[in-house]
């Protein structure tokens, strides 16, 4: 599946990519960052997301969270094993909370929301609960936040640490649509088509998948976008006790907080907003703007393995040398797939898939220079198994649910429903920006165009006038989430709201690089109330 039909989490991926990588005869351990738009038609009241002060989910405001020691993750979650105590010793707890399916039938039918909890360390100076989502759509909380409290301990000095799988993801009602033999054939599938016969073969996998979502979950499937998210955030502050949300917002993440600022800015209290989508883009113009990021992230690694000279295990003296030699060698893989893991074959897509995955994070790029060389020679079992982990299918072969919630909220929010026509003439705008993605996103504008719901927005609302400072942190090599985003999102929420912090770095986020002058500035706003310069230059 193209990466635009996600603007996807690599919050899981990334810690799936791990375990793969061990499995597929790689030894370095590597860090990882976030990696990456949008509310239903059906259930959502007349005008789309307007303004709300009361509750939105009626009586289910006041009701009772029984918090229990967490099980192991579930297989829709990405599976895995109950996530160990914190330092000190706090466990980690879950709960279940009742929210309505469709906000427009507050006291109507209703779904379970998957939560999860680690208690702040000082009670006694305790804010209240900070929320996490690590974006995609798609990605669980419930095994995002156990993988990356470390990074968020001096957090937990006066917060509840919280996080949930948003509706359609996990174990709050997760999306199902195709098995896992089918999901294989799928993400395998030539998604760059060249003749009629390639066209005819890409367009019935869409609509194949589209279909078996419909079978599956077509019960959920209008009430899974980001507005009903934004709600569920708004009923969660309320049934967790908090005056205000507090809130931190990854990739998707940010789109989401973005909504529930313009729809309750009364109750923004402190959030902040790192690896900032594009609110002003709708999807043609999102999609472009990955093709231009993952093209300069790749340009960026490309530069980065000619300065170690000899040690570069890549071919070319240059970086337009070794760019040919990865177009030549995906160009090769598409005719004849090569050796992937076990019996299954590396094709195309997959081998480009996995080129992205390993530009989510510089930690990465050493696996990106070892799976390029080893694919050239035959083996294309790392490369793999990098495709695998953004794709969130584990080393036996099963799925969580990413990929499914990833297209159900992306094509429950965006209208956009692109013809074929229509995509072949949008195509030289796409390879121009990327000789290497530009074909591969280009043809993934056609993801939601036989999706069984139809879309709410062009682009979403995320005008907050009177809400509380909103930090917005954008990094400039950012490939998934462009920096240009971070400045658009903070002119989009309003005068005075969004506050604007610059990284100088690489990868998909900026919190997590372990940049101290980032995290000082995060940490202090959330702590402390100190909000940073407008502008502020983190390098």
């Amino acid at each position: 599946m193209p990466i635009s039909s996600a603007r996807r989490s690599a919050a899981l991926a990334a810690v799936t990519a791990v375990a793969l990588l061990a499995a597929s005869g790689c030894s370095d351990d590597a860090g990882s960052e976030r990696g990456d738009a949008s509310d239903a038609a059906l259930g959502t009241p007349a005008g789309g997301n307007v303004r709300a002060t009361s509750s939105p989910g009626g009586g289910l405001a006041t009701q009772h969270l029984t918090w229990k020691a967490c099980p192991a993750p579930a297989a829709s979650e990405g599976g895995g094993t109950a996530p160990s105590p914190l330092p000190g010793g706090t466990r980690w707890q879950c709960a279940t909370m009742k929210a309505p399916l469709d906000y427009a039938k507050p006291d109507g039918d209703t779904i379970d929301l998957a939560l999860i909890r680690a208690k702040a360390r000082d009670t006694k100076h305790r804010i209240g609960s900070l929320i996490f989502n690590f974006g995609g759509p798609g990605g669980s909380g419930i095994t995002g936040l156990p993988s990356f409290a470390k990074d968020y301990e001096k957090l937990r000095a006066r917060y509840d640490l919280v996080s949930f799988d948003p509706r359609g993801v996990g174990l709050s009602d997760g999306v199902r649509c195709e098995n896992a033999k089918q999901l294989d054939a799928y993400f395998a599938q030539d998604s760059t088509p060249t003749t009629a016969a390639e066209e005819k073969t890409f367009t019935k996998g869409l609509a194949d998948f589209a279909a078996a979502c419909e079978k599956n979950s077509g019960t959920i499937l209008p009430y899974v976008g980001t507005t009903s998210a934004a709600r569920d955030l708004e009923l969660m502050r309320q049934v967790l006790g908090d005056k205000k949300l507090y809130y931190f917002g990854i990739s998707y993440g940010t789109e989401l907080g973005g909504v529930y600022a313009h729809l309750y800015p009364k109750s923004v209290g402190r959030a902040v907003f790192d690896a900032v989508v594009d609110p002003t883009q709708n999807s043609e113009q999102g999609s472009l703007g990955q093709a231009k990021g993952f093209q300069l992230a790749l340009d960026n690694f490309e530069k980065d393995c000619l300065a170690r000279g000899s040690a570069c295990r890549l071919p070319g003296s240059t970086p337009k040398e070794i760019q040919s030699f990865i177009t030549e060698l995906l160009d090769r893989i598409g005719k004849t797939p090569i050796t992937g893991i076990g019996p299954r074959k590396l094709t195309e897509t997959q081998a480009t898939n996995g080129i992205a995955q390993a530009l989510y994070s510089k930690d990465f790029w050493p696996y990106l220079e070892q799976g390029l060389d080893e694919a050239d020679g035959g083996n294309g079992a790392l490369l793999l198994a990098l495709s695998d982990s953004l794709n969130g299918r584990d080393q036996n072969g099963r799925y969580s649910n990413l990929q499914a919630a990833n297209v159900a909220v992306n094509c429950a929010d965006s209208k956009e429903r692109y013809t074929l026509a229509q995509t072949k003439a949008k195509l030289p705008a796409f390879r121009k920006a990327s000789p290497v993605f530009g074909d591969y996103l280009g043809w993934g504008l056609m993801s939601c165009t036989k999706w069984p719901v139809k879309g709410q927005w062009t682009t979403p609302d995320v005008s907050a006038p009177g809400s509380a400072p909103i930090l917005i942190v954008g990094n400039t090599g950012d490939p998934a989430t462009p920096y240009a985003g971070a400045k658009a999102m903070a002119t989009a929420l309003g005068k005075g709201v969004g506050v604007e912090l610059t990284y100088h770095g690489q990868g998909h986020g900026s919190y997590d690089s372990g940049d101290r002058c980032v995290q000082s500035a995060v940490n202090g706003y959330l702590l402390n109330g100190k909000v940073p310069a407008a502008g502020t230059v983190c390098k």
